[in-house]
């Protein structure tokens, strides 16, 4: 039977690849800085911090793992201390992997992010594009790769990049996207919500996690959904479903983008640099390696993950909104300055 590590397990998507890996035969050990509740004969829970080597030599030792899935990470409208967030991705990421070279772990799968880029490149991202991050997390992921790199010739990493991770349960800034709906008010889009913003589904991402663990060697891999629809369509198809009489409508384009970044330079708002930069613009990975190298398919379209997500939130709200003690994704983002927004709508 083998091992696994898998950090940031008591958060969204690393509770959704852990319950996965469980299924698949693995003994898991979770770290993360929150508390976790979930039980399972093969899961041993741990509470700490991926930057303390004292605590990660300790388990490396005792478990001997196979494989290290690396999904913790600390977002930037979840803190204000960026030098937390910075420790924890980057120096927490080093710490990861001189561990794993350490003790001769064979694999190490990472999930990084489409923050490495702040505009749009007016087609689907290659793995060989360049990134070029506009703000801090974007800047902590792309260093955390470079980490690994540094590593590789000790321990194989494989770079798994995401665009937003979705599924029932997942919130963060989308809550602020299910709360309009929720309350049947205007869900509004930049311009004319022509652009096509791609996302990704939590399983098939988990899916992916174990492709990667099981081909050999190094490499970096985009995935993310196919068949991609304008955020017009995607906000449509959701509010059908929802049914509760919210209706999308437009902003002025060059107007909103400047309030967005005032708002963001004062610190008024969840969104950052990333978010008012692209949430007009289209953003797509091309996926072509991840289908033709590991095998890997998307299961679900845009528009049903994110309704899906919704059905969730709308079923769990009077829990969620009583939640203390959990990861970014797993709590509704503040509005901050889109409150406005919301009393206008």
């Amino acid at each position: 039977m083998k091992t696994v590590l898998v950090t940031g397990g008591a958060g969204f998507f690393g509770g959704i690849l852990k319950q996965r890996l469980l299924e698949e035969g693995f003994d898991c050990v979770s770290v993360d800085l929150h508390s976790d509740a979930t039980s399972h004969p093969r899961l041993q829970n741990v509470r700490g911090d991926i930057r303390d080597e004292a605590l990660l030599d300790k388990l490396f030792s005792k478990h001997r793992f196979s494989a290290v899935f690396h999904c913790a990470a600390i977002l930037a409208h979840a803190v204000s201390d960026e030098s937390l967030l910075w420790g924890s991705n980057v120096d927490g990421t080093e710490a990861l992997a001189r561990q794993a070279a350490k003790h001769g772990v064979e694999k190490i799968v990472f999930t990084s992010s489409n923050c490495l880029w702040g505009n749009s490149l007016g087609r689907p991202v290659r793995e060989d594009d360049t990134p070029d991050p506009v703000e801090i997390y974007g800047r902590s992921k792309w260093e955390a790769e470079k980490v690994l790199m540094r590593y590789g010739d000790r321990v194989d990493s494989v770079v798994l990049r995401c665009p937003t991770i979705i599924d029932s349960g997942r919130l963060g800034l989308l809550a602020i996207l299910f709360d309009f709906i929720r309350e049947g008010r205007k869900v509004w889009v930049v311009g004319d919500g022509g652009n096509r913003y791609q996302f990704v589904y939590a399983p098939d991402v988990a899916e992916a996690c174990i492709l990667a663990m099981r081909r050999p060697g190094s490499g970096v891999y985009n995935v993310g959904s196919d068949h991609v629809k304008s955020l017009r369509e995607i906000y449509e198809y959701t509010i059908a479903k929802a049914g509760t009489g919210a209706r999308v409508a437009s902003l002025p384009k060059a107007p909103t983008q400047a309030a967005m970044r005032l708002a963001s330079i004062l610190k008024v708002s969840p969104l950052g640099p990333y978010h008012w930069r692209m949430i007009s613009e289209d953003f797509e990975f091309d996926t072509s390696r991840a289908k033709t190298e590991l095998g890997w398919h998307p299961s679900v379209t845009n528009e049903q993950m994110l309704a899906e997500a919704y059905k969730s939130y709308e079923r769990d709200y009077d829990e969620i909104q009583a939640r203390t003690d959990v990861s970014a994704h797993r709590q509704p983002a503040k509005m901050g300055a889109i409150r406005v927004l919301k009393w206008l709508s």
